[in-house]
């Protein structure tokens, strides 16, 4: 899973820049907003927006924000109807790209994806032709600089984590999505401080290629990812630890 943690590594940095500018944030509440109106807004009986919460929280979201976008959801308050869609495509030498949306304008928002995909060297393709290549899974990462793997492993496999593993300079503990919530506070209980946090997609097999298509690829991926209406962007891309994006 090294491709997905380094690209996970990618946007993260990338997510806190957005904060500062609340293009972040503006994701986040779509997500907040759709969670609650899908089921509710008590994260107790809600997972998918406990889950939203959490990773809003680690953004450090005003709570009053958090609040309104519940509000958005359950009706309280008034707000823009969202949709939540779903693009399927090709990359550069066919690497396969995953992209999930919420928008409030259908047209705008696949006119837009195509247009990313048709100026940097990708295509669209039709639903499922690339989506049974991902699995949703929780990705937690640690420092390695600050932790070793060993402890790290103990804690995590003892919470019900599926898998430890150090890329680069991160440790990244993987879960089922069902035991995400519960790996992730037994960690912090163990005084385990997390560098990100999310239930994500995951290629079950990554793509290699040479520095220059990476770097294509990476392009592309990236700009998806910048979209206001895009959520997520998950590739089976795999992207070396040492790998310089600007070349």
């Amino acid at each position: 899973m090294s491709g997905h943690s380094k690209w996970a590594t990618i946007r993260h940095k990338k997510g806190a820049q957005d904060a500062k500018r609340g293009k972040l944030f503006s994701k986040l509440i779509k997500e907040i907003t759709v969670a609650a109106k899908m089921g509710g807004g008590e994260e107790e009986s809600n997972p998918r927006l406990r889950t939203a919460v959490l990773k809003a929280k680690g953004a450090n979201m005003p709570k009053d924000n958090i609040e309104r976008a519940i509000k958005k959801g359950t009706g309280e308050l008034g707000g823009s109807e969202y949709y939540e869609l779903s693009y399927e495509g090709y990359g550069p030498n066919g690497v396969a790209i995953l992209v999930d949306a919420l928008t409030d304008n259908k047209n705008r928002t696949a006119a837009d994806v195509r247009s990313i995909f048709n100026k940097n060297g990708g295509n669209l393709g039709e639903n499922g032709c690339v989506s049974y290549l991902f699995t949703r899974k929780g990705i937690i990462g640690y420092d390695a600089e600050q932790y070793s793997e060993d402890d790290i492993l103990e804690v995590a496999l003892e919470a019900g984590a599926e898998d430890v593993e150090t890329s680069g300079d991160t440790i990244e503990v993987s879960t089922a999505p069902e035991e995400f919530e519960n790996v992730l506070n037994a960690m912090s209980a163990a005084g385990y401080e997390h560098t990100m946090a999310e239930v994500s997609r995951v290629a079950e097999t990554t793509i290699s290629l040479d520095d220059e298509g990476t770097r294509k690829a990476l392009r592309l991926v990236e700009l998806l990812d910048d979209h206001d209406d895009v959520q997520e962007v998950a590739t089976n891309l795999d992207i070396p630890d040492d790998f310089d994006p600007d070349g």
